[in-house]
């Protein structure tokens, strides 16, 4: 009885047997089943997350970059850790091996060691990073806000002003002509016949003379520099003795002056000629530029044109203040304003050129010569107001106060304010200065910003030295006053041989027109000069510098080169 069967006992043990491997089977299923859902999981989530960074890499302005960033799409913008891992393939490395879950702490994703043929995706989310910057430096190469709007405003104020009282003199001119008798007719036919020929033909001859310095300029730089120098010394004095020849006492002052000036320029042309040759190599190096761009000479055309017609009109405004009250200070008026204008027109250029050669230097662009010429006209045109009005009275008179410096001796009331007015002229010049028409051309900065950032910029790489020595800006002015002394002596012969008492006033006007016409020719070199200098300073490593500044740095800093021009001290600074 106690004794078992042994069939049933064989019975038993395969029923027991064949339980386990069912079970088993079921586990092997189950376990399958929740790999294979594994598996499937981390596909969608990888390709989930592909997706995302094919969106970052997206530019920041593209629609479907934006619509998921102002959806919530930002919260994936920082990848979670695990996506640093490689793509994982079941075919080729075998499922980890889990331990089964609890309820109190979830299972941590496996490491697995980077595949050399898998890219991260968080490399990829740091170069989409990196991808905006150099959006948002180009876009602030088209900046769309108008610059310095008081000063712009009030030279359209101003223009509208003067347009409107130079149209109200030609009208009392004509009226003063054709409905008076008497003195006043007499008067004004004598001016029409005695004075306008010789004014319009120093305009033409302005116009001549403004295309023919800035051609040789571009052919002959080097020559033309000595040229400019030297032949300014010699139209100054020969002008000046020719106006004592005619021996009338308002001659003789304007004589008097030329000869001054013509002695001062000599002094100069001495003083200044170890500077010759190193301005003549950048003079060189930054027209290089000019070549590959055939229509920047348009906005000098433009700004030419305009200057002769308005000056036309602005000539019979004078011709009618003669019938109006107070002619004199109607008249200085008049002059004040041309001035301004003829500034404004000379700087219009100045920022065009300066917008074409500085993209060209700073990012390798070509841009469009007429799309830079209507930003000048346009939104940075208040820059060019602004700095119309207060440069050229800053220039003279820093000018002034290193005169000072150099002449003050050992008197120490002479020293005291000789260094007080350098360091207060300095101190003016670094917030407003020639040089900031670089960066309102490229950046559209404000006239005093662009100043600071670019005397700051020359600070930086060690440049004020060279910027001071700079010769450029002077080498302009002379030729300037050399095209007037030229007028000049056509102008007051042809006058002294008709009518003599207007000799001394068309010798004024002459010179006048001269130099302003040509100051508007002569913007675009200076621009090319200032833009390298000024974007040099941004990027001395650029492919389009060689190493002239950095041989000039080098010999002033050992002493080769000793730079005479006055600047204040660091202790007084």
């Amino acid at each position: 009885m106690g004794a078992t069967d042994p069939a049933v006992e064989e019975r038993e043990n395969k029923g027991e047997k064949l339980e386990r491997e069912e079970t088993e089977k079921k586990q092997r299923g189950v376990k399958g089943v929740d790999e294979e859902g594994e598996e499937s999981k981390d596909k969608d989530e990888i390709s989930h997350h592909r997706f995302l960074a094919s969106l970052n890499r997206l530019n920041p302005t593209n629609p479907l970059r934006i619509i998921f960033n102002n959806g919530g799409g930002s919260r994936f913008t920082t990848p979670p850790p695990n996506l640093a891992q490689p793509l994982r393939s079941s075919s080729r490395m075998p499922p980890p091996i889990q331990t089964p879950p609890t309820r109190a702490q979830p299972p941590e994703e496996p490491q697995l060691p980077p595949s050399p043929s898998a890219t991260p995706p968080l490399q990829l989310q740091s170069r989409s990073i990196l991808i905006p910057t150099p959006q948002q430096t180009l876009a602030s190469l088209n900046s769309t806000k108008y610059t310095n709007k008081f000063f712009l405003l009030l030279f359209v104020v101003h223009k509208v002003a003067a347009i409107g009282f130079v149209g109200f003199l030609v009208f009392k001119g004509v009226q003063g002509l054709i409905g008076s008798n008497g003195s006043v007719k007499r008067k004004e036919h004598k001016i029409l016949r005695f004075l306008l020929p010789q004014v319009e033909a120093a305009s033409f001859l302005s116009i001549i003379l403004a295309f023919s310095w800035q051609m040789a300029f571009r052919i002959w730089p080097n020559f033309m520099i000595h040229f400019i120098i030297w032949s300014t010394f010699l139209m100054s004095l020969s002008s000046g003795i020719l106006l004592l020849c005619f021996q009338m006492p308002a001659t003789d002052a304007v004589g008097v002056c030329l000869i001054a000036f013509s002695i001062g320029n000599g002094l100069y042309a001495c003083w200044i000629t170890r500077r010759i040759k190193f301005c003549s190599k950048i003079l060189v190096k930054s027209l290089e530029p000019v070549s590959k761009f055939s229509d920047l000479n348009l906005p000098t055309y433009c700004m030419l044109a305009a200057g002769f017609l308005w000056m036309s009109v602005w000539i019979f405004g004078v011709l009618g203040a003669l019938n109006f009250y107070f002619p004199p200070l109607v008249i200085i008026g008049l002059v004040l304003s041309l001035a301004w204008t003829t500034e404004v027109m000379r700087n219009v250029v100045n920022l065009t050129v300066s917008r074409v050669i500085a993209l060209f230097y700073l990012r390798g662009m070509q841009s469009s010569t007429r799309f830079s010429f209507q930003r000048a006209l346009s939104r940075n045109l208040g820059s060019a107001c602004l700095g119309s009005l207060f440069v050229p009275t800053i220039e003279a008179l820093r000018i002034v106060a290193r005169g000072l410096n150099l002449l003050k001796g050992e008197d120490e009331f002479m020293f005291c304010c000789a260094n007080c007015c350098l360091k207060l002229m300095t101190f003016i010049f670094e917030h407003g200065n020639g040089w900031a028409f670089v960066q309102i051309a490229a950046y559209g900065k404000g006239f005093v910003r662009a100043s600071q950032d670019t005397w700051k910029l020359f600070e930086d790489e060690d440049m004020v030295e060279i910027i001071d020595a700079d010769i450029t800006s002077s080498v302009c002015f002379l030729t300037g006053i050399c095209s007037g002394c030229i007028c000049v002596i056509v102008a007051a012969a042809w006058t002294h041989t008709v009518y003599k008492p207007f000799t001394a006033t068309i010798s004024l006007l002459a010179f006048f027109i001269g130099y302003l016409m040509t100051r508007i020719s002569m913007a675009l070199p200076h621009a090319c000069v200032s833009c390298y200098y000024a974007c040099y300073a941004e990027n001395p490593e650029s492919r389009f510098f060689d190493k002239t500044i950095k041989d000039r740095q080098a010999l002033i800093r050992n002493g080769r080169v000793v730079v005479h021009t006055p600047r204040v001290r660091r202790a007084l600074a």
